[in-house]
């Protein structure tokens, strides 16, 4: 009994990134993309609701460390809130990051998997190496943001002016902290930048680390800027991370140099407004050789008669 095996034609990425498919094609994949997306963004947001709680007691302990927020029974006071709806709106809203968070995989697999055909292998290589990197980073942006919360509160309260309750409006205060950590962890996507401009040998090691003034200043800057503490505590925390991430960045720009033999080039000593040494030496021209006698030209073929009316033309035309 013989059995026909089926040929198995070439896959959706594949005729995406030889260009086979056609535009209607690309849209109707974008569309399964993203509804796989949002199937997983609402999956998150299901058990983000059952986890808002737990979340909620986490992000509150930098407040129950603040004095004067403990009752007689050593019990952390609650939270101010304003609205009946409050609480019932803050808990969507960590809902829906913890949502974003752990439907993470899910959805950047499927923008990946949407984008990839579109890149060559080797920037499909790197763009692994990159998100590889951006999440522990994000992860570790997000840790100290946490911890300048925690050490920055006090210093907050003390420095302000005094007779003043230390019971805080529950939105603004979560507010304050989820906007601290989304911050400090897109603040420590920097590196990435320095060594995307490196790996794709847009700037050399030596041009990166001779901006390292620029980039403290910057840093600095940035810092007073954007962070949402307005004390010197967390502005110089992260204005130090943030310089401290881009020397270890200038070090891997260099050990990525040196591996690709860059700098070794012909003229990578000289300056760029130098001018090149001219060879100024005369020499001699002799005579030139003689000049061969034109061949004659043939005479054309004649030209065939044309063919009858009912013959020119094939079956298909």
């Amino acid at each position: 009994m013989a059995f026909g095996l089926k040929k198995r034609g070439p896959s959706t990425f594949e005729r995406a990134a030889d260009g086979s498919m056609t535009l209607i094609e690309h849209i109707r994949e974008l569309r399964n993309r993203l509804f796989r997306a949002s199937l997983a963004v609402v999956g998150g947001l299901i058990v983000g609701f059952w986890l808002a709680d737990p979340v909620f007691l986490l992000l509150k302990r930098p407040y129950c460390r603040l004095p004067d927020t403990t009752n007689a029974l050593g019990q952390c006071q609650d939270l101010l809130a304003l609205a009946p709806t409050t609480g019932f709106v803050l808990k969507l809203k960590l809902a829906l990051w913890l949502g974003l968070i752990i439907g993470g995989p899910v959805w950047l697999y499927q923008l990946w998997a949407f984008i990839a055909p579109g890149l060559h292998r080797h920037e499909r290589k790197w763009a692994y190496v990159f998100v590889a990197i951006a999440a522990p980073l994000f992860a570790a942006g997000a840790v100290l943001a946490y911890f300048v919360v925690d050490k920055g509160l006090s210093f907050l309260m003390e420095s302000g002016v005094g007779g003043l309750s230390n019971q805080f409006e529950v939105s603004a205060y979560i507010g304050f902290i989820t906007n601290m950590i989304l911050l400090f962890g897109v603040a420590f996507e920097f590196p990435l930048i320095l060594l995307m401009l490196n790996f794709t040998g847009v700037a050399s090691a030596r041009r990166l680390l001779s901006w390292w003034r620029v980039v403290i200043f910057v840093s600095f800057a940035f810092a007073a800027i954007a962070t949402p503490d307005p004390g010197p505590f967390g502005m110089t925390l992260l204005a130090t991370a943030l310089s401290l991430l881009y020397f270890v960045a200038v070090g891997v720009a260099f050990i990525n140099d040196k591996r690709r033999g860059r700098g070794r080039e012909l003229y990578a000593d000289v300056p760029d407004d130098e001018v090149s040494p001219l060879d100024l030496s005369v020499e001699a021209v002799g005579a030139a050789g003689g000049v061969e006698a034109p061949a004659p030209v043939g005479a054309p073929e004649p030209v065939a008669a044309p063919a009858p009316i009912e013959r020119r033309y094939d079956d298909m035309t």
